[in-house]
């Protein structure tokens, strides 16, 4: 009230910065961690060509679900350590909180390759649509990390370009694979 609306939507611009960094203080880096995961999965459990969007979705999925598991411990542990006590359970499930972005970056993957599984894709369409919620996942995420850091456009495009470009090296692979 009484500023201008071009104030308020300055602040306002400010607080949506401050609210990502808030949330991906931690999150950003286990998003575009788990994506890579994924995408990794994803092209070496296609090698061949010979696997089923089915088979392709677990291999995904548990992977993903190993290395949350693995990235909760080995934070409890680094913890632990650093407050030279042990853990709570409250504080145990607050870092499972923090690196749950990497384990919710493989459900939009995982749900492509189920609808090849259920036979509503074929299944390489089911496993290029994955990769490409892979691509996607990282151009949000440059994205984000743009916004945060108020980069201008340049900048912004070429962060974009930066994790387009890590997750492309990935696809190609999974091209060379023979998928």
């Amino acid at each position: 009230p009484g500023r201008p609306a071009a104030g308020r939507l300055r602040r306002g611009g400010k607080a949506a910065a401050n609210g990502f960094k808030r949330y991906y203080k931690g999150g950003i880096a286990g998003e575009v961690y788990g994506t890579i995961v994924v995408m990794g999965a994803l092209a070496a459990g296609a090698h061949g060509g010979q696997i089923r969007s089915g088979e392709l979705a677990g291999i995904v999925a548990g992977t993903a679900i190993v290395l949350w598991i693995a990235h909760v411990y080995a934070h409890s542990l680094a913890e632990t350590i650093s407050r030279g006590r042990r853990l709570d359970r409250a504080e145990v499930v607050s870092v499972a909180r923090r690196e749950i972005a990497m384990l919710l970056a493989a459900v939009p993957p995982v749900g492509a390759l189920l609808l090849g599984a259920l036979g509503i894709l074929e299944d390489s369409t089911a496993g290029w649509l994955a990769m490409g919620f892979g691509l996607a996942t990282l151009a949000v995420a440059g994205f984000q990390y743009a916004t945060v850091e108020r980069l201008g456009f340049l900048a912004s495009a070429l962060t974009i370009a930066i994790n387009l470009a890590l997750g492309l090296v990935i696809v190609g692979l999974k091209a060379g694979l023979g998928h």
